[in-house]
């Protein structure tokens, strides 16, 4: 272990995240872990690290930070600009720090998350089993909180790589975003307007962040006598809740439990892109039965356990 980092500029959202903690939310306590595990898992197997690594998410813009020792690191996700030492560098590619050097990002031009890896990964201490950070319990991660400027980050320890890596393809995240979806787990309560939910093209809120994204458009009604609540019961990231007014919740990464009836869960695969997804941007649902979400998953996790070509 050694210090690695000192942040300088955090950004407006910068936190320890790794691939979530999954075996708690009887507890209370929710997934959280990386919005887009797609961008996170390739940062870390771009430095070397097991894809589970802990890695910094950075919202809307990045952080500027100095380099404490020799290092590897890798960006990835949402393009910001990043800079080294004053000079454009490109993302998606793995890069060799000194002490000294300094990095800086800028705002999201593409996409609304990006992911910084480094050689071994943040060394954080792990909270049930996951060094994510769960903002709303003010708990994991670096201090149970977003980064400040003077943190220092430290890193396990890890080989330098003897030559860079990088991968010749990588997303370009649209601003007309397409998710698969499984009708449910409450569709009955909609089924006259489950066909409009499928064909409407929503526009992302400026009210998203790490528990949910709300969506404006065309309001989702429920059929006449159904409830307009339920009791509480446990949601899953990807879970489309419809409250009483009628503009549907996307539920992520940081919640247990809802009280709205539910028309329809985002495929697992397909969660990164909702991760991306920024105020603004549109969003459509795609229509998938149950055998066919599960297909693409299978698939999805063999493509993310792809050999890199580099």
């Amino acid at each position: 272990m050694s210090d690695a980092l000192r942040i300088i500029s955090p950004g407006p959202c910068t936190t320890v995240q790794d691939l979530g903690r999954f075996h708690a939310m009887h507890l209370g306590v929710p997934v959280s872990g990386v919005m887009d595990d797609y961008a996170a898992t390739f940062a870390n197997r771009l430095v070397g690290n097991d894809p589970g690594a802990a890695v910094l998410e950075m919202t809307l813009a990045g952080a500027s930070f100095t380099a404490l020792a020799a290092c590897d690191i890798a960006i990835t996700g949402a393009a910001m600009g990043p800079r080294l030492n004053g000079r454009p560098v490109e993302q998606w590619v793995s890069l060799p720090l000194a002490p000294g050097d300094v990095v800086e990002m800028g705002g999201a031009e593409n996409g609304c998350r990006a992911y910084l890896a480094i050689g071994g990964g943040f060394d954080v201490a792990p909270l049930l089993g996951s060094r994510s950070t769960y903002l709303g319990g003010k708990c994991g991660g670096f201090q149970g909180r977003m980064l400040a400027a003077g943190d220092v980050l430290r890193r396990l320890e890890a080989p330098l790589l003897p030559r860079p890596k990088r991968l010749p393809w990588y997303p370009i995240y649209p601003e007309t975003i397409v998710v698969e979806a499984i009708p449910g787990p409450h569709h009955p309560y909609f089924g006259a307007a489950l066909e409009g939910f499928f064909s409407t093209v929503f526009t992302v809120s400026a009210q998203c962040n790490r528990m949910g994204i709300r969506l404006d458009g065309g309001k989702v009604q429920r059929d006449p006598g159904a409830p307009e609540s339920i009791l509480s019961e446990p949601v899953v990231p990807g879970n489309v809740q419809i409250p009483a007014g009628g503009q549907p919740i996307i539920l992520l990464k940081e919640q247990t439990v809802g009280g709205y009836t539910a028309i329809a869960t985002v495929i697992s695969s397909d969660l990164w892109r909702l991760g991306q997804a920024k105020p603004g941007d549109r969003l459509r649902f795609s229509r998938v039965d149950v055998d066919s979400g599960q297909r693409l998953l299978r698939q999805w996790v063999e493509f993310l356990a792809t050999p890199l070509p580099c």
